[in-house]
């Protein structure tokens, strides 16, 4: 079996593109879904722009994804294991079709704390994709960084 490697790259393209390995594009399908979504939260930021905390994005999020029929589950529970012991429970914001990792935040620019808490994720959960969002920035696309689990051969 391939060690689990992870990539992580913005949402206009593919600046700091790979992390430690090939990469594995999601399907066409998961990609159709994940602009959606970023269409989505778009919206949000529209309506509501910076500033605000983030539960009131995530709620926001929840009414847009909720309205334009895509499936989605909130404040998802992923089980944290150490040599295959349990050792507690994180929570992961949002998760979209079963498939999707959105872990929100409205904080000054993305932290590697960010990037490492999404990276954690979706190697937990085993998700293939994940978007770190943060809205408090004045154009959201600048806010945006998509990261995809992948494995090596």
């Amino acid at each position: 079996m391939g060690e689990e490697r992870l990539a992580a790259e913005g949402a206009e393209g593919a600046e700091g593109a790979e992390m430690n390995g090939l990469r594995s594009e999601p399907d066409e399908g998961l990609n159709r879904l994940t602009e959606m979504v970023i269409g989505a939260a778009m919206e949000v930021h529209r309506e509501l722009g910076p500033g605000l905390l983030e539960t009131f994005y995530e709620q926001a999020l929840c009414v847009e994804l909720a309205a334009q029929g895509i499936a989605f589950s909130r404040q998802v529970g992923v089980r944290v294991f150490y040599k295959g012991t349990p050792i507690g429970e994180s929570r992961m914001d949002i998760v979209v079709a079963e498939s999707l990792l959105l872990e929100l935040k409205a904080s000054d620019g993305h932290s590697p704390l960010h990037m490492a808490q999404v990276l954690s994720y979706l190697k937990t959960s085993r998700l293939p994709l994940g978007l770190l969002i943060n809205f408090n920035v004045p154009v959201l696309r600048r806010g945006i960084r998509r990261v995809v689990r992948t494995r090596s051969p």
